[in-house]
């Protein structure tokens, strides 16, 4: 098959999605049209995680973030003479839409090519992102308009699915997923201590919600037996003042996986998720969770059994003393989180389902 990915946000979550329908469905033809937010990560830093020889990149060159008229006009003509173009080749099959920019200006694309077989991941709905009602609001009408130009919605976890059909949008659920095999790296920490240490990884921005972060770690400040980690970098750096936080900046893959297994606790402060690959490993890695109660977020948790969710720095506290005064628990809690990531998470049944609906086939879904 050929399958046509549009993705105008190539970088974080997105390249880690994306890469593993590339990679780990090596049969089929992937054609990337990407745009670039190089402040994030650059196009060529993106490519670089693609190993495999079935995938081919079309830059994207007019789009964009923000709502902008003049450039989004510029977007979607520039889209529209891409794919017109594979589609005389017959180079697709399914189009594959990723995030909100490129969901609304690919699916009315879509449309005036005559392309039916087309799929769209929200990836975290763009109505819930920004703290301004009217921002969500108009946001929630692009979405519903968007929808009206076809293909089908798909979501990356039940709660984003249940915003979406509230918001009058029907929509199915594939579960992001990750690789469920046993990791061989070691378990010693890379900061050669033995505190009590509390992890979270990803880029340090206002939607993983730094500020809470600081919250949570500053009440611990005086007590020396606690330590916070910030697995890698980002604009809003600034507001992780703690002076028991450590940044370790933007690590290798092998070493992120080594820093989580060594933490006590994995936590996420994040505003909102479409489903974290982040929050997903650390279950993979039998760390117990402590999560933001946010869309996404909520889909990784049985409340009790692997973690807990917090709607409040308060919340949060209560909950590291109670894992810190019960350490016996904390296994106990890793268990149940691996056997939750296997039973809902594993990779094989993401990919099994995405290939079915590129042949066409929705009878996978119970909607």
């Amino acid at each position: 098959m050929k399958i046509v990915h549009v993705a105008e946000p190539f970088a974080g979550g997105i390249v880690a999605f994306v890469k593993s329908l590339v990679n780990d469905l090596p049969g089929d033809l992937h054609i990337i049209v990407h745009g670039e937010r190089a402040h994030v990560m650059t196009a060529a830093e993106a490519k670089k995680q693609f190993s495999k020889s079935n995938v081919r990149f079309i830059h994207w060159r007019s789009a964009q973030r923000s709502i902008h008229p003049r450039k989004d006009l510029a977007a979607f003509i520039e889209l529209y003479t891409i794919l017109r173009r594979l589609k005389k080749k017959q180079l697709v099959d399914a189009v594959h839409l990723h995030s909100s920019k490129s969901g609304f200006i690919g699916r009315a694309v879509c449309r005036l090519l005559k392309i039916r077989n087309v799929i769209y991941t929200p990836n975290g709905a763009p109505f819930m992102v920004g703290k301004n009602p009217f921002s969500n609001f108009l946001y929630k009408q692009l979405e519903r308009v968007g929808h009206l130009f076809g293909g089908k919605v798909v979501c990356c976890s039940p709660s984003e699915q249940e915003i979406y059909e509230k918001a009058g949008i029907p929509a199915v659920t594939i579960n992001n997923g990750i690789s469920i095999k046993e990791n061989k790296l070691p378990t010693v920490s890379l900061l050669g201590n033995k505190k009590f240490r509390i992890a979270t990884s990803g880029r340090i921005l206002d939607q993983k919600d730094p500020q809470l972060f600081n919250s949570i770690a500053k009440y611990f400040e005086d007590l020396p037996q606690f330590e916070f980690l910030w697995i890698g970098d980002g604009p809003d750096a600034g507001a992780l003042k703690a002076r028991n936080i450590t940044i370790t900046g933007w690590l290798p893959h092998g070493n992120v996986v080594a820093l989580v297994r060594s933490s006590d606790l994995y936590i996420s402060t994040a505003r909102f998720e479409g489903l974290s690959f982040a929050v997903l490993e650390a279950l993979s890695l039998k760390k117990p969770v402590l999560l933001t109660d946010c869309i996404g977020n909520r889909d990784t948790i049985k409340e009790g059994l692997n973690g807990d969710l917090f709607k409040n720095a308060d919340q949060a506290i209560i909950k590291i003393l109670q894992y810190f005064n019960n350490k016996n628990m904390l296994a106990i809690m890793g268990e149940h989180s691996a056997e939750h990531c296997e039973e809902e998470f594993d990779l094989k049944d993401t990919l099994q389902q995405y290939r079915s609906l590129y042949r066409g086939d929705k009878s996978v879904f119970v909607a």
